[in-house]
């Protein structure tokens, strides 16, 4: 059986009686063309008809870049939030056209995959040397660091500044409930070393503001005999209250202090991040901060864009804050 032939723009441009060029600049939304929309509409209804779907090849090879944008993310476990801010990402631009692939970057002998992508924009959820993003902007990629601001960089960070805010928002949250001296509960995994001190910067920035001393941090394994070691050193310093990396490591807190014989909030207050739906059946149930990652999806999605050429509606100014606390028993 002989294959059938693919459908072309030229084909198009016949069904509808125009030009080839009338077909490319409706197809690609180019600005600025005086196209009337009965011939807009001829011509996709003639894209309908013949089903015709633009070559991406071609169109990379034409345009110099692909309609994929790179997001580079750290080699560490990824959590809840995380996977969530890779789905409303996606969601966000594939309305406007750009399909969003993942990759797990380690800076290792295949971290020249933008070069074969050729996106349009790459965006750096880890940390990528500072040489390795002039080659991309050399290359005419549009670059987005979201993960943290170096001193050469002049990146937007916005993954940096929303969880910097996320500590500082734990730490306020616990010292307007009546504490004074503060614990930081960090994973021991060392691949999240770079991710909690973000969080970790902002207790410690909320605590100095407020006069407060330093709080104090350990490294917990997700265990209860871990754990339990923990609260009963901090208990023995004067510790009233822990700020968690994230729920996980609150659930393992409030295991601990089961083992101990202890209670959350009155023996020591616990607040987690990211408000997993398992947060509300802890026991207590966990106080923890909300992450709304659609509102940081968006942030990311309009840098994007505004860098782009669409004539379409760009993806707006995110709206409202990108974190709140959830105010449960265990705080």
């Amino acid at each position: 059986m002989a294959r059938q032939r693919r459908v072309t723009a030229t084909d198009v441009a016949r069904e509808a009686g125009v030009s080839q060029t009338t077909v490319s600049y409706v197809l690609n939304d180019v600005p600025h063309q005086k196209i009337s929309a009965e011939t807009r509409q001829r011509i996709h209804a003639a894209v309908a008809k013949l089903g015709y779907a633009p070559s991406a090849a071609a169109r990379t090879l034409r345009t110099g870049h692909s309609n994929i944008v790179l997001l580079l993310l750290a080699r560490m476990p990824l959590g809840h939030t995380a996977i969530e801010l890779v789905e409303q990402l996606t969601q966000a631009l594939q309305e406007h056209g750009l399909s969003v692939v993942t990759r797990i970057d380690d800076g290792g002998p295949d971290a020249s995959l933008w070069a074969d992508l050729a996106p349009r924009a790459v965006v750096m959820l880890a940390p990528v040397r500072a040489d390795r993003r002039k080659r991309m902007e050399a290359a005419g990629i549009h670059v987005i660091n979201a993960w943290r601001r170096d001193p050469e960089d002049a990146g937007h960070d916005t993954l940096a500044h929303s969880q910097h805010r996320v500590g500082q928002l734990q730490a306020r949250y616990l010292v307007a409930a009546g504490h004074r001296h503060l614990g930081y509960a960090a994973p021991a995994d060392s691949r999240l070393s770079d991710f909690y001190e973000l969080r970790l910067e902002g207790v410690r920035d909320a605590c100095a503001d407020l006069d407060l001393p330093a709080p104090v941090m350990r490294k917990i394994e997700p265990d209860r005999e871990s754990a339990a070691t923990a609260v009963q050193a901090w208990r023995s310093e004067g510790v009233s209250a822990v700020c968690a990396f994230n729920d996980e490591a609150a659930f393992a807190l409030l295991a601990g202090m089961r083992q101990a014989g202890l209670a959350a909030p009155g023996d020591l207050a616990v607040i987690g991040v990211d408000d997993i739906p398992v947060a509300r059946f802890a026991e207590p149930p966990l106080t923890t901060v909300d992450q709304h990652m659609g509102i940081v999806a968006a942030g990311l999605a309009e840098a994007i864009l505004r860098r782009q050429d669409f004539s379409t509606a760009s993806a707006g100014k995110p709206r409202g804050e990108s974190a709140t606390v959830v105010a449960r028993q265990s705080a």
